[in-house]
């Protein structure tokens, strides 16, 4: 196998970036160990990262995009084409829940909450991946489907994330909730997550049958 360059290099370097703050924490990281972790010297290292802040902001990037990516949207929750639209969304948001509660996404989490005063662009940008942006999705699923205003929308959406999740994922950033310890697959979807108490909130939350099914 050929050297890495480029963007390669890039993606590699920081994929074994991310294992290593995951294991170490940002403090206690440095980037020699990166270096060695990613097979690659120092100087190619600080070729594409010039700092341990510059990596970490990358590594938030490369987390975002594959949470979103695993999360989707909630309209690809509908499983048959006469599905209960409310279903799919308490599915997203029992899958948006069980990504959270991976024991690898709460110390990421932890992370970004110890450096957001130091570093504050990097927080914001993992609150816009882990809540805004599955918020916003929610919004767009639920003023297409129950025909709402925008307002009226990310309100609900607001609203249900904030009944669906935060209570859970609060509770598990504190210690008082188990994690989940394995990859969260969707196969185990109601086993990680209380799907009868996401559908209880999600449902009382959505103005009624939807004006497009």
């Amino acid at each position: 196998m050929g050297a890495r360059r480029g963007e390669k290099l890039r993606e590699h370097i920081l994929m074994a970036a991310k294992d290593v703050f995951l294991e170490a924490g940002f403090e206690r990281t440095s980037m020699d160990v990166v270096a060695q972790r990613a097979e690659t010297s120092k100087r190619s290292l600080y070729a594409h990262f010039p700092s341990k802040d510059v990596l970490f902001a990358g590594v938030v990037a490369l987390v975002r995009e594959l949470y979103l990516d695993r999360l989707g949207s909630p309209e690809h929750y509908v499983t048959t084409e006469r599905a209960d639209p409310a279903e799919a969304l308490v599915r997203y948001c029992g899958r948006l829940l069980q990504l959270l509660l991976w024991s690898s996404s709460l110390r990421t989490l932890r992370m970004g909450i110890a450096e957001a005063e130091r570093v504050p662009e990097i927080a914001s940008g993992y609150h816009e991946a882990v809540f805004e942006a599955p918020t916003a999705r929610i919004s767009t699923y639920v003023s297409q489907t129950w025909g709402m205003t925008p307002e009226e929308a990310r309100d609900t959406a607001q609203a249900i994330v904030g009944r669906t999740v935060h209570p859970e994922l609060v509770q598990a950033l504190l210690g008082t909730r188990k994690p989940i310890a394995e990859h969260p697959d969707k196969t185990a979807l109601a086993t990680d997550v209380d799907l009868n108490r996401i559908a209880a909130s999600v449902r009382q939350l959505l103005p009624g049958k939807p004006t497009h099914p």
